[in-house]
């Protein structure tokens, strides 16, 4: 049974590759953000509440998120494994996230960073701002994105490396190479 986080900075593919692993490996790809957004559609407790910050641009507390991400990881779809992308951001999130899986006496089988040049990223992320047309994705907006990056996965990603689950992978390149070394270092882990 494969329990599994993917970080990575903006850009570097990501939600593409949580995609591709999870239809391989037969797991639930959960995004926080998709999380959010049922909650809030859903019109749940949780999602009113965590409404109430998003609307005000503020950051969902951990209160809120770390609710919604138990809740998450008890439904059904997730008895055979999960790929978790968005979570956990800080250290205080990596503990909840081992007590919520140590109430079924569970933990993580591998953390996947995808590690990526900066200025790779920079040049990535303009380019793909131009073809959607966000003008809201200026260079300023992107390096402050992968500064925060930076800054907050940096204590987390340690805690992992410190737990043996951590495996680094170059996330540049084409699409099918970038997943091939994917699965290359998560077997390298025991994930069954």
């Amino acid at each position: 049974m494969t329990r599994m986080l993917i970080v990575g900075p903006p850009g570097s593919g990501k939600g593409t590759q949580a995609e591709r692993i999870s239809g391989r490996l037969g797991i639930v790809a959960i995004s926080t953000g998709d999380i959010f957004r049922a909650n809030v559609k859903g019109e749940t407790p949780l999602g009113l509440e965590a409404k109430k910050y998003l609307d005000a641009g503020d950051f969902v507390p951990d209160t809120v998120t770390n609710k919604m991400v138990r809740d998450r990881l008890q439904q059904e779809d997730v008895r055979d494994g999960f790929l978790l992308d968005g979570y956990p951001r800080t250290s205080a999130q990596v503990d909840e996230l081992a007590d919520i899986l140590s109430v079924e006496g569970h933990e993580l089988n591998v953390v996947l960073q995808l590690v990526a040049d900066d200025e790779e990223l920079v040049t990535r992320l303009l380019g793909r701002a131009q073809e959607m047309g966000r003008s809201d994705d200026d260079e300023k907006v992107i390096r402050h994105r992968l500064h925060l990056y930076h800054t907050q996965t940096e204590a987390v990603v340690s805690r992992y490396a410190e737990q043996g689950i951590l495996a680094k992978v170059d996330g540049i390149g084409a699409i099918d190479e970038v997943t091939d070394r994917i699965m290359a270092a998560i077997d390298g882990f025991n994930t069954k």
